[in-house]
This record gives structure tokens, C-alpha cells and sequence, in this order.
């Protein structure tokens, strides 16, 4: 299972679509429909946000063990 900062990174390659734009820590707190400070405290801590990326991809209709687990 990834961690963290695996799963973020995988949520931004998502975000950015293939662009090359920078998503920043405000973008990803917004798609998972959280405030920017509960991000940070989420992000300084280590922990994962199963409920909101799950949710994400439940209406994004993505696979949630892309987000999770390595292929």
C-alpha cells in the first residue's frame, strides 16, 4: 500500500490531466473537498483521508486502487 505522499502525488497526476501545470496543496484539498489547514495538519501527520479520496473517486468514477496500491 502507498503512502502519503505516493497518494497525493498520484491525485496531482490526476489533477493536472496530463498538463503541465503545478497542483498545488490548495488543489488537492479543494478535489477532496477539505479546507487547506485540516490538509496541512492531514499532510504534516502522515495521514491518509481514505473517506474523501474514496469519495473523490466514487464521483470521478476512477478505480480507488490506482490511488492506493502500486500496479
Amino acid at each position: 500500500m502507498r503512502d502519503f505522499h505516493s497518494i497525493i502525488k498520484v491525485l496531482r497526476v490526476y489533477l493536472a490531466k496530463g498538463k503541465k501545470i503545478k497542483v498545488l496543496d490548495k488543489d488537492v484539498a479543494s478535489a477532496l473537498e477539505i479546507s487547506q489547514s485540516k490538509f496541512a495538519t492531514i499532510k504534516r501527520r502522515n495521514s491518509i483521508p481514505f473517506e474523501n479520496i474514496l469519495e473523490f473517486c466514487k464521483k470521478k468514477e476512477l478505480c480507488c486502487s490506482e490511488f492506493f496500491f502500486e500496479n
